[in-house]
């Protein structure tokens, strides 16, 4: 079976990363996550954004994928064609096991110049020390290519998706016989178009989340679980019909 999977931070919450707008403690109370995500704070003040991200990124780099991420993996190895769709950025997919993922808002471990797009090795966003509990100022390195300064590799608001990750994950969406959405709101935009598109075709649709959504009562199916329960048992049903998307989803 053509499977793709939209995850969101519900998916890595169990992992125990916090949602973007919960991340805030200790020094960086006073901030609003939004406002520090933008181009605009980041040329006001370099420092404050680098030294937010890097914390960040030394926090999610300590984390590991927890068995929803292991299970969604796995499905490629059950023998269906995978492709996850991500709106988050901490990579524990592919520290998962996944292999085929697009990531729509970025990379938090990774950075590149904001002049240029050059990028090196090691990455500076994970460059020891890492910043200590609660994050604190520090100026991002200047590119050798242009001299501008580094910035995480994130989609900040403002910004548009990177199109290449955008166009296959609208064209893995027009080709597959179940679309599964864990862990998400399916309230951001664009992301939130790719399970509008799988309605317009009449596709198959799995609505993992605790808690109903809008989505949810349009779904083929909601399962109010938490992303490592509604995996196991989405791949326990896939192991009996594998090819029947509908049998799948039926109670």
């Amino acid at each position: 079976m053509r499977l793709v999977v939209l995850s969101g931070a519900g998916i890595s919450a169990e992992s125990g990363i916090p949602t973007f707008r919960d991340a805030l403690t200790g020094l960086w109370a006073r901030f609003d996550a939004e406002r520090l995500a933008t181009e605009d704070a980041f040329r006001a003040d370099p420092a404050l954004v680098w030294g937010w991200y890097r914390w960040r990124a030394a926090m999610v780099a300590a984390a590991a994928p927890n068995a929803a991420h292991v299970d969604v993996a796995a499905l490629a190895r059950d023998g269906h064609a995978l492709t996850v769709v991500t709106q988050n950025v901490d990579d524990l997919h592919e520290r998962g096991g996944a292999r085929d993922v697009l990531h729509l808002h970025g990379r938090l471990l990774a950075s590149r110049c904001n002049g240029c797009g050059a990028r090196i090795t090691p990455d500076p966003i994970l460059a020891a020390p890492s910043p200590p509990e609660g994050g604190t100022r520090e100026t991002p390195p200047a590119c050798t290519v242009c001299g501008a300064a580094f910035r995480p590799d994130v989609v900040w608001f403002g910004e548009s998706l990177p199109a290449d990750a955008w166009d296959a994950a609208e064209a893995a969406v027009d080709a597959c016989d179940l679309l599964v959405v864990v862990g998400t709101s399916s309230l951001v935009w664009p992301a939130a178009g790719l399970p509008e598109r799988a309605l317009r075709a009449g596709t198959p649709m799995l609505d993992i989340n605790p808690q109903a959504t809008p989505l949810s009562s349009r779904a083929t199916a909601h399962w109010p679980l938490t992303a490592t329960v509604g995996m196991a048992h989405l791949r326990a049903r896939l192991q009996q019909t594998p090819d029947d998307a509908m049998h799948v989803l039926a109670r």
